[in-house]
């Protein structure tokens, strides 16, 4: 057991505070923040991961920083590994397991539970031991622009079940869980990252729907909650966010709903509290609130001002350091743990020798991968006479495909080259690709109906940014079935609402995310090699109630 008694005000801060940084290896920026202001922890990114060698060296270079600095100390090494849309580690050699909403489709806790063991056994190899996940936000508000497929479902039994599940995979592996976003960002139409959100339902409704999943992870002994930047008035009246507020976080989490483990805020820097609060008096807010951890991702003079902040917050008087105390005891228990639990000294497990080898043996991970995606798929239209599925391989074929080029923070969509006209190749006679944007402009739109008109099979794909279908996409896909009406089937890789903005075309199927996994098995679909096994986990509002979808082309 680590001894904070020894230890100075100023170390018992910095351990309260988890730090991201910009580069492959520790840069001036982590390692001031490590030797100068001891910090306990730090999250990884995209930008910090060009190999998984790379990022098991880096991980290894960084705990022996800490360990040299702070007299043993190891580090909690953190990152936002949800699947799917949110996935930092999508690089050759790692998995790209599923998003939540794929399982929730797929809809069996066994095979999330195995997933999430997968991912933990990954990230133990990279040296990572905290994930910020699972999420398990109810998604019951179709124009959510920041949950969406990274909900389970609307139904917070099923949400509950599977967030159980996972927790059991990643912890059971290892890896420390974290339940997020409390009390639930899933009923919002702001992205935390851009505005401040409020949930205005009662009490009832809270307990009911929102804090269902969390009251059951609880139970299911889940180590850390993330806060959420999201007003509830129902628990704060003052339109404090809960990130920010006591009677959030410690009457209701701690007392309430009994949470011993931690309590780690998102990232203090996102706006809806960098704008109104600032970081440095967020993260005195949030430790006066009851959390454990702050979590501060991107900026060195940020960082540093919410660190001093906190000092100075506690030599003035407004901060008890018994309360710090008493976050720095649970945050030292979990790494004592994890030091006697994991073998945890700085050292991770053998990585691959090169960039591109396999963490684990392909055997091992493939037919898991492929099975998740396989009973993900969800078919939830196949109207016409015959019908417009299974696609006539002979018939040359024409697919819409949406390139991304417009990423935020949260849509950590692939870098890699795999579009669904790769995937059918192998079954059809000639296929041709025609790329739009995902905000698709009029020209793009014009193109793409004049290359129609030699086609009579067309496959659409559609991806949903910031919480709707964007407009340019709506036109293309109209603009299609003006045309051909009876030709076209539209593929929603990410959002399944899309149906909604165009109800009468004839043949619909989500696959919530647009990875080669999932690609491949709509794919298998829409050729008829296999038969569809995906539920829809949500309400398609008017059309299909949550659970519908077709078994057989």
């Amino acid at each position: 057991m680590f001894n904070h008694e020894t230890m100075s005000l100023e170390q018992k801060i910095g351990q309260l505070f988890i730090c991201g940084f910009h580069s492959y290896t520790p840069d001036e920026q982590i390692t001031a923040l490590i030797e100068d202001y001891q910090i306990g922890g730090v999250i990884y990114f995209r930008r910090n991961v060009e190999s998984a060698p790379q990022l098991a060296k880096l991980s290894a270079d960084l705990q022996k920083l800490a360990m040299d600095s702070s007299g043993g100390l190891p580090l909690l090494i953190a990152i936002d590994q949800e699947g799917g849309m949110v996935s930092r580690l999508d690089h050759e050699g790692i998995s790209r397991i599923p998003g939540n909403m794929s399982l929730g489709a797929a809809d069996d806790p066994a095979l999330t539970e195995a997933i999430a063991a997968l991912s933990a056994e990954e990230l133990k190899r990279l040296g990572i031991n905290l994930n910020f996940a699972p999420c398990v936000d109810v998604n019951n508000n179709p124009l959510n622009p920041v949950i969406g497929v990274r909900s389970y479902s609307e139904d917070p039994h099923k949400v509950a079940l599977h967030g159980e599940a996972a927790v059991r995979g990643f912890q059971r592996s290892g890896i420390i869980a974290t339940a997020k976003h409390f009390p639930g960002h899933g009923d919002t139409e702001v992205d935390s990252h851009l505005g401040l959100a409020v949930v205005g339902h009662d009490k009832q409704r809270l307990y009911e729907v929102e804090l269902l999943p969390f009251k059951r992870m609880i139970q299911a002994g889940v180590k850390a909650i993330m806060t959420a930047h999201v007003v509830f008035p129902a628990f704060e009246p003052k339109g404090i966010p809960a990130t920010l507020s006591r009677a959030v976080l410690t009457d209701l989490l701690r007392k309430e709903l009994g949470f011993e483990g931690l309590i780690v805020t998102d990232c203090l820097e996102m706006k809806a509290i960098a704008d109104q609060y600032g970081a440095a008096e967020g993260a005195v807010m949030a430790l006066e609130a009851g959390a454990d951890l702050v979590l501060v991702s991107h900026t060195l003079e940020e960082q540093a001002s919410a660190i001093k902040a906190v000092v100075a917050a506690v030599k003035s008087g407004r901060l008890p350091e018994a309360a710090i105390d008493r976050s720095l005891q649970r945050i030292l228990a979990l790494k004592s743990g994890l030091a006697a639990e994991a073998g945890l000294t700085g050292q991770t497990q053998t990585p691959p020798a090169e960039p591109g080898m396999p963490l684990l043996p392909t055997e091992q991970t493939v037919p898991l991968l492929e099975e998740a995606a396989g009973r993900s798929i969800t078919l939830v239209k196949n109207e016409g006479n015959p019908p417009q599925l299974p696609l006539d391989p002979a018939q040359p074929t024409l697919i819409v495909w949406p390139e991304l080029r417009h990423r935020t923070e949260v849509d950590e969509a692939a870098e890699y080259r795999y579009t669904l006209a790769d995937a059918l190749k192998p079954y059809m006679k000639e296929i041709r690709l025609a790329e739009v944007g995902t905000r698709a402009t009029d020209a793009e739109v014009e193109d793409v109906l004049r290359q129609a008109e030699a086609y009579s099979q067309i496959v659409v794909v559609t991806y949903t940014s910031e919480g709707a279908l964007p407009e340019g996409q709506v036109q293309l896909v109209k603009g299609l079935m003006a045309k051909k009406q009876n030709q076209i089937t539209v593929v929603s890789v990410r959002n399944p609402y899309d149906l909604l903005v165009f109800p009468e075309v004839q043949a619909y199927l989500c696959a919530y995310e647009n990875r080669p996994h999932a690609l491949d098995a709509v794919a298998a679909v829409l050729t008829g090699r296999k038969q569809p096994f995906g539920r829809l986990p949500v309400t398609l509002k008017g059309l299909y109630p949550i659970g519908g979808g077709l078994t057989q082309l």
